[in-house]
């Protein structure tokens, strides 16, 4: 038991340190925003995409997906452009795809 009351106000005057340092870096900042003429440098994070330039970029990955699905499988049956846009143009007019 003698050994843990050394470590334990060692902890203690770590945490009172640390709470000193966080409170002299707090009143800084009060100090700054006071100031009439200074230009605040807060950082921020990164822009905030809205949910329309989400559903685009989500819209794109899933045109390119299919796209790179699509010449995987013309490749893989030796189909030749002119008959898959033949087959897309015939799916569309029937309303099978939009």
């Amino acid at each position: 038991m003698r050994n843990q009351k050394p470590n334990r106000s060692m902890d203690e005057r770590e945490k009172l340190r640390k709470f000193r340092e966080l409170d002299d870096a707090f009143a800084q900042a009060l100090r700054e925003l006071e100031k009439p003429n200074s230009r605040l440098d807060i950082p921020t994070g990164p822009p905030v995409r809205s949910l329309a330039e989400m559903e685009e970029e989500e819209q794109q990955l899933r045109q390119q997906a299919f796209e790179t699905r699509l010449q995987s499988l013309m490749s893989e049956y030796a189909q030749p452009r002119e008959s898959v846009a033949l087959l897309l143009r015939t799916l569309q007019m029937l309303g099978r795809i939009a």
